[in-house]
């Protein structure tokens, strides 16, 4: 084992220095999980092997390490999927949670966290060329990233040691069991789905919170339940439609709200967007404060989505990947018991006209 461990921390020394590879690449490049990678440099030392990163194992009280996070002030928060990857400048405020659902919800970053999913977690360093770089990162049974967090240069660093300290696992052994990724869940068969029953639950909603629990009651995806739906409700797109979509929303200065998530966790960006940039495969917003990256030949669909609420139609763009897991969703930015900006619903029903012009 332990020249096993030798093995990757050197390897992954020389593609980080050499190929400037970002540690879940290196990992594929390994054959091994980002987690497995991560938990490769736990109790090691910046000069071991030449590795430039070493790794604290967590004690597995993940509630409890988000909920600690508010002292260590400006951090940037990281989630993403296989597909979109959403960055976000702020402090963890008003952290919470019940059972295995938690909550951030008091400034710039928001988070829905789901703690069931949570496996792994470490503090780990990395020296780079532009000095130290701290972070505590999260991952599932497979060793896949759920979060990150990534201390800034306004952070308070002695506050991020004491967290460490405060969480540092008994065991800093190398060495983790990981699981492989769970299978696509299998679809119900359309004919076997009440589709009558769906369709009229979708025209009776009164509140956006209850969109997934209709899905789970009626034991479809939300792509299934997307392909069922009333036309009046849902409609697909063209995949370019999405950077049509934000470079409008920047030119017009639209408020949005951004959703990327995983298994384990959601998170949310709400405001304008400024700088869109598409660069190469990715469509990315670089804006002071917020990064999106969205890798566009991911996208195997694009959707128009309408859900009735009390304070009139909700309207998203939502992308999906070629397994139906949920890459991206748009929406316009909205306080409850406000409708929707009439200035966001426009975006879309140009989105749709393009399409449709397109599609003739």
């Amino acid at each position: 084992m332990h020249t096993h461990i030798n093995t990757i921390q050197g390897a992954c020394a020389d593609l980080r220095r050499e190929k400037k590879m970002r540690h879940r690449d290196i990992a594929t490049e390994l054959h091994m999980s980002e987690g497995e990678l991560v938990d490769a440099h736990a109790g090691a030392f910046i000069s071991t092997f030449g590795a430039a990163l070493c790794a604290t194992r967590l004690h597995p009280d993940w509630p409890g390490i988000v909920e600690a996070l508010e002292p260590l002030g400006e951090v940037m928060a990281r989630t993403r999927n296989a597909s979109c990857v959403h960055e976000k400048l702020g402090v963890y405020r008003k952290a919470s949670h019940s059972h295995d659902v938690g909550l951030v919800l008091g400034g710039a970053i928001e988070l829905r966290v789901f703690y069931r999913q949570w496996a792994h977690g470490f503090a780990v360093s990395e020296q780079t060329s532009r000095g130290l770089q701290r972070s505590l990162q999260f991952f599932d049974a497979s060793g896949t990233a759920i979060h990150k967090v990534y201390l800034k240069d306004n952070s308070d660093v002695d506050a991020y040691e004491r967290l460490v300290q405060r969480f540092a696992a008994v065991s800093q052994t190398p060495g983790i069991e990981v699981a492989p990724a769970p299978s696509a869940a299998a679809e119900l068969a359309d004919e076997a789905v009440d589709v009558a029953g769906l369709r009229a639950a979708w025209a009776g909603l009164r509140d956006s919170h209850d969109f997934f629990s209709m899905l789970k009651h009626f034991a479809v995806s939300r792509l299934q339940g997307l392909r069922l739906a009333e036309a009046r409700f849902v409609q697909q797109i063209d995949r370019a439609g999405v950077l049509d979509l934000l470079n409008e929303a920047a030119l017009e200065g639209v408020a949005i709200t951004a959703f990327v998530g995983n298994a384990g966790m959601i998170q949310i960006h709400s405001g304008p967007v400024k700088k869109v940039a598409a660069m190469g495969p990715w469509i990315n917003v670089l804006d002071p404060g917020f990064n999106l990256r969205l890798r566009e030949e991911d996208i195997a669909s694009a959707w128009v989505v309408k859900q009735p609420s009390v304070d009139g139609l909700l309207t998203s763009l939502e992308l999906f990947d070629a397994r139906g897991d949920t890459i991206l969703m748009l929406f316009g930015e909205r306080k409850p018991g406000k409708q929707e900006l009439c200035a966001w619903r426009a975006l879309i029903e140009n989105v749709l006209r393009e399409h449709e012009l397109c599609a003739a």
